[in-house]
């Protein structure tokens, strides 16, 4: 549990296993930084603490100019970089606790990292690993058994119980399923989640979006789907275009979409790619370009059931008063997109 004492300790020692869990916001100079910032450390008494930069925002904080917080964070380190790559090379690779202490990595730092990450334990990050090629063996024909020893098993059982548990069926009533592989991106104003079918991108949303799970829940019923942990060959291409977009060098996205929902849905969506980069327009406007004047609750409803923000742009749509409303990222972050976009078309 994050208290305040670990929380202040971790901000005079600048450990970086902490970065993303918390921002500290500094009373006597109104400004917000990450755990890591070099800058003088104030005293105990005059500093808060916050989750998220959006909260520190909305309590009257303004960014550090040393830090950046609002930034993209540093790069995961080269040791956790290195454990990725070899998990994925051989998802039946079980590194243990012992395995990293000869390593010289602590694990508790490495479950940190994994969890903030992530959202799950390093541990739980190979189990997902070793599933995932486990369903995937199996989808191209291989039998139970031989899948279950090449994935690291050391039990027909076990593995039936562990893929159960995770898949919600057990392997020989797989037959129809998909998998959508999910992974977490950067950006300069929090991460996301990017999930992919076979299509496409299905998924591009902030890690602390509150519908997330909803939206989880909801590709899975859809597309008959177990969401797991690993790669997609639309990935390289997504965070390819979305560099360009926050370094302001690309309006319009190419990655193939899989968007999933219902006719009314789609449509919305469609519509919503046609407002043009750096532009908005009101919900009204929406509904009478879609050709349904009088469905704004319903386009607006629709708007928020979108999956994919920022290549679904409904950050550009506004309220008829021209305030900013309703986006599941985060007002914050609706009004850094649109200052962004602005102010690339001024360039």
């Amino acid at each position: 549990m994050l208290t305040d004492k670990i929380m202040y300790k971790a901000l005079l020692e600048k450990d970086s296993s902490y970065e993303g869990l918390f921002i500290v916001a500094v009373k006597t100079t109104g400004i917000f930084c990450r755990p890591t910032c070099p800058a003088r450390k104030p005293k105990k008494e005059n500093v808060e603490f916050y989750k998220t930069p959006r909260e520190a925002i909305t309590h009257g904080y303004r960014p550090c100019k040393v830090c950046t917080p609002l930034e993209v964070p540093a790069k995961a380190p080269v040791y956790i970089n290195t454990l990725i790559k070899e998990i994925n090379a051989d998802p039946s690779v079980k590194i243990k606790d012992y395995d990293l202490r000869k390593r010289g990595l602590e694990p508790n730092g490495i479950r940190r990292w994994f969890k903030k990450n992530h959202n799950m334990t390093f541990q739980s990050f190979q189990r997902m690993m070793r599933l995932n090629s486990a369903f995937n063996k199996l989808q191209s024909g291989e039998n139970t058994t031989n899948t279950a020893f090449d994935s690291g098993y050391e039990s027909l059982s076990g593995f039936n119980d562990s893929f159960k548990n995770v898949i919600g069926d057990t392997p020989s009533k797989t037959a129809g399923k998909n998998v959508i592989n999910i992974k977490r991106i950067e950006t300069p104003i929090g991460p996301m989640y990017a999930a992919a079918t076979a299509k496409g991108i299905c998924m591009f949303d902030f890690t602390d979006r509150r519908m997330l799970e909803t939206e989880f829940k909801e590709l899975r019923n859809y597309l008959k789907a177990v969401i797991l942990p690993g790669e997609s060959r639309f990935f390289p291409l997504l965070e390819k275009e979305m560099n360009e977009y926050f370094e302001g060098k690309r309006q319009t996205f190419t990655v193939p979409l899989d968007a999933p929902g219902t006719e009314f849905q789609k449509s919305v969506w469609e519509v919503l790619r046609k407002i043009p980069y750096g532009n908005t327009v009101s919900y009204k406007q929406q509904s009478i370009n879609l050709g349904k004047p009088e469905a704004v609750r319903a386009v607006a409803n629709a708007n928020g059931h979108n999956r994919i923000s920022i290549i679904i742009p409904c950050h550009r749509v506004i309220g008829e008063n021209g305030m900013l409303t309703g986006y599941g990222g985060g007002l914050w972050r609706k009004k850094w997109l649109l200052d962004m976009e602005k102010e690339n078309l001024k360039k």
